[in-house]
């Protein structure tokens, strides 16, 4: 099997069904953030989600802390799947998954250190996947996806062995790597989102390249299931 492809940061219904041609099966729609490529209004991100086959899952990327908020902006984007760029602070993931009965929830533990083991380690058993990334929590303006840079896929892969949840990979990924990346991580699926862009909009050289390398590497380890 292949890994998922998530193409992240869609700024419009045509680049969302750009990538599903090219063959996306989950496209990342970005709300607001304190930095970062990519945000769109939630009314855009509900007119993108509206207009995608079932078959593809939207992501909502939310910087939201609290469940409250996370729900309310839920019911306005009306995505099939929420992805938590930061740490949930206030309210739990039970409140969501109650607010949000068969909405998938993705929590994402950006990878600066071994410490992200046992964050994703703590995570995993409360949500659908697990997403790593490579943003810094620790700023006085917070980098909570969107950098470009690649980090330790050594760590991603201990922490990929160890959750048994499905697990997507992003950061710094690009036609050029995603090969490597795929074999040292192996796994469930990749998020790209400045590797397939040229001036900030979707390439199609670059895109058709990047599925050419996705479809080249195969195995037989990752986790089944659909996000």
């Amino acid at each position: 099997m292949t890994p998922r492809v998530k193409i992240c940061c869609i700024a419009s219904v045509e680049e969302a069904w750009t990538a599903i041609q090219y063959g996306a099966s989950a496209l990342g729609l970005v709300s607001e953030m304190p930095s970062g490529p990519g945000v769109i209004s939630e009314v855009l991100i509900r007119q993108i989600a509206a207009n995608i086959p079932p078959s593809v899952s939207s992501f909502l990327l939310t910087s939201k802390q609290d469940s409250r908020s996370i729900i309310a902006q839920h019911r306005r984007c009306g995505t099939s799947t929420i992805q938590i760029v930061d740490r949930l602070v206030s309210g739990t993931y039970q409140d969501l998954r109650e607010a949000m009965p068969g909405i998938k929830l993705v929590q994402v533990i950006h990878v600066m250190g071994e410490e992200a083991v046992d964050e994703a380690l703590a995570v995993a058993p409360h949500v659908d996947a697990i997403l790593l990334d490579s943003g810094n929590q620790s700023l006085a303006v917070k980098e909570l996806g969107g950098t470009g840079r690649a980090h330790d896929w050594k760590i991603s892969r201990k922490i990929r062995e160890s959750i048994g949840k499905p697990l997507f990979l992003a950061g710094g990924l690009k036609p050029d790597n995603i090969d490597e990346a795929i074999e040292a991580v192996q796994p469930f699926g990749i998020d790209v989102c400045s590797g397939v862009r040229t001036d900030g909009n979707l390439d199609d050289k670059k895109l058709g390249a990047l599925f050419e390398q996705v479809r080249a590497v195969r195995w037989g380890s990752m986790p089944q299931g659909r996000l």
